[in-house]
């Protein structure tokens, strides 16, 4: 069995901490470690290292490949999407990959998986992967469905039918439903929330495609290299629409576990341990008189008087507050900064790289200042800028850098000033982090006057 990771995923609904630059999957919530080193380490007791794939978003790869590392993980095959084209196309791509590249047979089974959802009791959930492998090898598309226990608007919903082995064949798959609708399912006992997890073989999967989607399937039908150099005109669709909701050989297990697709910030506030009067705290953050309350702060002391049933999320360039089961429109609201130009819809005020992170301490016509930590043995490319000159002050650590011909090491609490249109290079040879202070001037200063002539991570 091949475990399928997808973890290209956005992740607005968590706005303003996920954003397009670092979504949720690559967050720590609900432990110490991030939720796609989670659903690696979830696997490692019944799969290796190396019969896992992870498919993501090309722009993701370094923070990929971190948490890899981070789990003791390295041997995981990683591919990356040149565009997203949603579930199907990447689930087709991650077969193919396992045809060509690692040698699996066709009645091998995929067990595809996101990489963003919480599941505590691994026990079970392991149960029940060997319960869906078994049925996936008699041709079954099989599915998780969680038991709707209250009317949830966010997820959408399996109806069951006959008994089917270990669970149930699907009846019906119904979209994210009104309140009114919800509230009916819960009281019918039939439905299951869609888990969006996945078991089947490859060869049933790819006669599926054939029969539901043969645009897909003439594209993944061809090698391994040839389907990824033509992903970009793969139709954009998930595997719900594409086959879940057409075959009429899909099956549903349910999952006897704690589950949370952490896809608001209601179902954030339900995974938080919560005090006497029903608060969820995170950060420096005071209730008084506050009752069922979430209050996360990153940057500032947060004070809430007499609140009740509210989100209050703070990140350092911006606050959310919502009432509690609105969260579900925090989506919107990220499309509404899209539309007005905003940064803040996709970028984080610190942004990460694969030699770091830079946090952006202020700004202002012809100025922009940044703290800048480059980690141990790693370098940025060899540039130069037409539209601006930098300062560079060290502030911890033991600096390399080059400025023209010249190289030279800067220690703490010594500077070096680096002209425009001056090829340059900052390297940190020290065991501990380097941090600077860059302090940029010119009329021009945004990320894309960076010319590179150089660079160990292949961005030239």
């Amino acid at each position: 069995m091949k475990i399928i990771i997808l973890a290209g995923g956005g992740g607005t609904r968590l706005f303003p901490l996920s954003r397009t630059c670092f979504p949720k999957q690559f967050m720590k919530i609900g432990g110490d470690v991030s939720l796609l080193a989670q659903t690696v380490l979830r696997f490692m007791p019944v799969s290796k290292a190396s019969d896992m794939v992870i498919v993501t978003n090309k722009n993701y790869i370094h923070h990929v490949k971190a948490e890899l590392a981070a789990c003791g993980a390295e041997e995981v095959h990683v591919l990356l999407e040149p565009v997203g084209r949603n579930t199907a196309p990447a689930i087709a791509l991650a077969a193919r990959y396992c045809l060509d590249e690692l040698g699996a047979a066709e009645d091998e089974v995929l067990f595809v998986t996101p990489s963003d959802h919480i599941i505590r009791q691994s026990d079970l959930f392991l149960q029940a992967v060997g319960q869906a492998e078994e049925m996936a090898q008699q041709e079954s598309i099989v599915t998780f469905g969680i038991k709707a226990d209250k009317p949830e608007i966010g997820y959408g919903y399996i109806e069951a039918g006959a008994a089917c082995g270990s669970g149930f064949m699907v009846k019906s798959f119904k979209e994210k439903p009104d309140q009114v609708t919800a509230e009916e399912y819960v009281a019918a006992g039939s439905y299951y929330w869609n888990s969006g997890i996945y078991a089947f073989t490859i060869g049933h999967f790819m006669q599926e495609l054939r029969t539901y989607q043969p645009e897909v399937y003439q594209l993944a039908g061809q090698s391994y290299a040839d389907t990824l150099a033509q992903f970009a005109v793969m139709p954009n669709i998930s595997i719900d629409y594409a086959i879940a909701e057409k075959s009429t050989k899909v099956v549903t297990i349910p999952l006897v576990d704690y589950w949370n697709d952490i896809g608001s910030w209601d179902a954030i506030y339900d995974v938080l341990d919560k005090d006497k009067d029903g608060n969820a705290v995170k950060g420096d953050c005071i209730p008084l008189d506050c009752t069922n309350t979430l209050m996360l702060g990153r940057s500032r002391l947060i004070a809430g008087i007499g609140l009740e049933d509210l989100l209050v999320v703070e990140t350092d360039d911006v606050i959310v507050v919502a009432k509690k089961g609105e969260s579900q429109k925090v989506k919107e609201l990220v499309g509404e900064l899209k539309n007005r130009g905003r940064r803040e819809a996709d970028e984080h005020t610190t942004m990460y790289r694969p030699w770091g992170s830079y946090t952006v301490l202020g700004e202002g016509p012809g100025y922009k200042m940044k703290k800048i930590m480059v980690s141990s043995g790693q370098r940025l490319s060899l540039q130069m800028h037409y539209h601006r000159s930098e300062h560079w002050i060290v502030i911890g650590g033991t600096a390399k850098v080059t400025v023209g011909d010249d190289v030279k090491m800067v220690h703490e609490n010594e500077s070096v000033f680096i002209p425009m249109s001056i090829k340059h290079c900052l390297e940190n040879p020290g065991r501990i982090p380097l941090e600077i202070i860059e302090v940029q001037n010119g009329k021009y200063l945004e990320e894309d006057d960076i010319v590179r002539f150089d660079d160990v991570y292949g961005r030239v």
